[in-house]
């Protein structure tokens, strides 16, 4: 298990992505997966509104890059997923298909949290494979972020 700094990096990491977001109106979602040696396979942002795409979450792009750079097919045994903002439905159950070993997410979700806030999607006891999950770390700075974008939305 990873100490609190580690866990730090690997949020910030998802921070950097969320922020290269490009002025789409995309909400500033950031993923990365990191291999099994702890290295970035992927990254990505929220792609919605820039693709026209409802499927493009940062999650599920970041974890497509990954399965292609992995090499092990759609595998992603022994990597972590990390995130600014906890995983949606969607999200939280291409991270159980694509075997991920770890969830580490920033801010809480409670309108459409799905690693523990409204649903627990990874922790279903009926799923084969159920990743381990660490939430809240750097949760202010990761709320922090998405607090900013909408309320510039409303001005």
């Amino acid at each position: 298990m990873n100490t609190g700094a580690e866990l730090d990096e690997l949020v910030r990491a998802a921070l950097v992505a969320a922020r290269a977001a490009p002025a789409t109106g995309d909400v500033p979602i950031g993923a990365v997966v990191f291999g099994p040696d702890g290295a970035p396979l992927a990254a990505a942002c929220n792609a919605r509104e820039a693709l026209g795409d409802p499927t493009a979450h940062a999650e599920v792009l970041a974890l497509r890059a990954a399965a292609a750079a992995h090499g092990d097919g759609w595998r992603l045994t022994g990597c972590t997923l990390a995130v600014t903002v906890e995983p949606c439905t969607m999200c939280a159950g291409a991270a159980v298909l694509a075997r991920v070993e770890r969830v580490v997410f920033g801010a809480w979700e409670p309108k459409t949290g799905a690693v523990g806030s409204l649903w627990d999607v990874v922790r279903d006891r009926r799923l084969t494979h159920r990743p381990q999950v660490v939430g809240g770390v750097l949760e202010t700075e990761c709320a922090a972020l998405i607090a900013e974008f909408f309320a510039a939305k409303r001005q």
